[in-house]
């Protein structure tokens, strides 16, 4: 007669091949890689790349109702997000430019519902090897790019000789790359029995684009994100005593960070080759505040305020005497667009992400390899240089509203899985373990493994 023992264990998702080969498309066309550069090489929006962005949203729509049996369980960020979504809509009511206003708000609404497909599809590992697997394939076209194409790959005026690959400019190659070295970083350290030879490879290249790039603030954001996925590892791999070691010195060397920063900022910042005015940037947020300060609880309109036509952006161009194409900022860029309100609601937000991802990172940290935890480090660090925050068409914000459905979606459906009985022993008779078999086998209670 068969033992009817059972153990529980965990169910994760398992997305379609097709699933993640669309995916990996929509990624594609998310960072702006080849597409950009050669629909529109003056980084404007032009007809044309509206056009071949009307696929995608249909796809998106088609994904999204594909799998809204299990995108419905993530409604609590659903509702949250949302919520930026009606202010960027609302804003079209003072906007400078409400047509381009209106477009943008629409692009933003559909990237959200494919942010919601990905929370609720790509559970666990499943993500981070998405995102391994395509930034592996960029990393090799921007190879490709590079030595085979060096009018495109290469900068040649401004930042001449800097790598920037299938992208306009070098940050956002390095933008890029860092995603993905978080992402192959956790892929290295989950513990699933695969191979380790694809992740350290989409490691390496990743990390190395970075590094070609000169960009320090890419490598900045390297470090943490691929830092903060190597320190978990090592936390749960050194026990309780390394656990308290690592962390008292994590925050020594932070609160030292900090100090040196606030007195020595000037000379940190030559060191790292970078100006004190970091490239001019301090100027254009100057520039900027002021004009917030004209309208600071409503700014200029989502999306608008950067437009060809714009008095506000050609006054910063004029004061700044170059081309600016925005901030170089998330948050002074969601200061001008929609004002205090913008800017604090999305700082709620990431901090509720953050603290609900921390306060789960047990069970689901092991199953990812920390990823969720080392993105959104690296998110928040690169929003500081870089105008990634709620904005439409883009993976890093994307990603953030993906990494948000999965910190509020119920864990994964435990199944009964049935044990092979454990072969029995003879036993002499009159022994007390044969007694106790006399009416029947011993059945031991069921245990479970997380």
């Amino acid at each position: 007669m068969r033992e009817s023992r059972s153990i529980v264990a965990d169910a994760e998702p398992v997305p379609t091949w097709w699933e993640g080969a669309i995916c990996i498309a929509m990624i594609f066309m998310l960072t702006g890689a080849l597409i950009g550069p050669v629909f529109a090489p003056t980084q404007e929006e032009t007809p044309i790349l509206r056009l071949v962005w009307l696929p995608a949203y249909a796809v998106t729509l088609g994904l999204f109702i594909y799998r809204l049996d299990r995108i419905w369980r993530a409604w609590p960020a659903a509702l949250l997000l949302l919520t930026t979504v009606f202010l960027a809509f609302a804003s079209k009511y003072w906007s400078i430019d409400s047509a381009t206003t209106m477009r943008r708000v629409i692009s933003l609404a559909i990237t959200l519902l494919f942010a919601l497909y990905m929370g609720a599809a790509f559970r666990g590992p499943h993500l981070p090897r998405m995102l391994m697997q395509a930034t592996l394939v960029m990393a090799m076209g921007s190879l490709v790019m590079v030595f085979a194409f060096p009018s495109i790959g290469v900068h040649h005026a401004e930042n001449a000789g800097l790598w920037r690959g299938l992208w306009y400019e070098k940050n956002q190659m390095g933008a890029v790359m860092v995603i993905g070295a978080t992402a192959s970083a956790a892929c290295l350290v989950m513990e699933d029995g695969r191979s380790r030879l694809l992740p350290a490879l989409a490691l390496a290249l990743s990390s190395g684009l970075v590094l070609a790039t000169q960009s320090k603030t890419s490598l900045l954001c390297l470090m943490l994100g691929v830092g903060t996925v190597g320190g978990f590892w090592a936390l749960r791999r050194g026990g309780a005593v390394f656990a308290v070691v690592a962390i008292w010195a994590a925050v020594v060397v932070a609160a030292a960070g900090v100090w040196l920063w606030d007195t020595h900022s000037v000379e940190v910042l030559e060191a790292l080759g970078k100006d004190p005015s970091l490239t001019g940037r301090t100027d254009i947020w100057a520039a900027l505040m002021r004009k917030v300060a004209d309208h600071p609880m409503t700014g200029y309109g989502y999306g608008a305020f950067w437009g060809r036509e714009s008095v506000p952006a050609e006054w910063i161009r004029k004061e700044t005497q170059w081309p600016v194409p925005s901030a170089h900022n998330g948050w002074i860029d969601l200061l001008v667009q929609l004002g205090w309100p913008g800017a604090i609601l999305t700082g709620v937000l990431m901090a509720l992400a953050t603290v609900v991802t921390i306060l789960r990172s047990g069970g689901a940290g092991l199953r990812e390899g920390w990823w969720a935890l080392g993105f959104l480090v690296a998110f928040i660090a690169l929003s500081l240089s870089e105008s990634i925050l709620l904005t439409h068409q883009s993976l890093p914000w994307v990603l953030f509203m993906a990494v948000m459905t999965r910190a509020v979606l119920p864990s994964s459906t435990a199944v009964a899985v049935p044990l092979a009985p454990k072969p029995r022993r003879a036993y002499q008779t009159g022994s007390r373990i044969a007694a106790q078999y006399a009416n029947g086998p011993v059945r031991r209670p069921p245990f479970a493994v997380r």
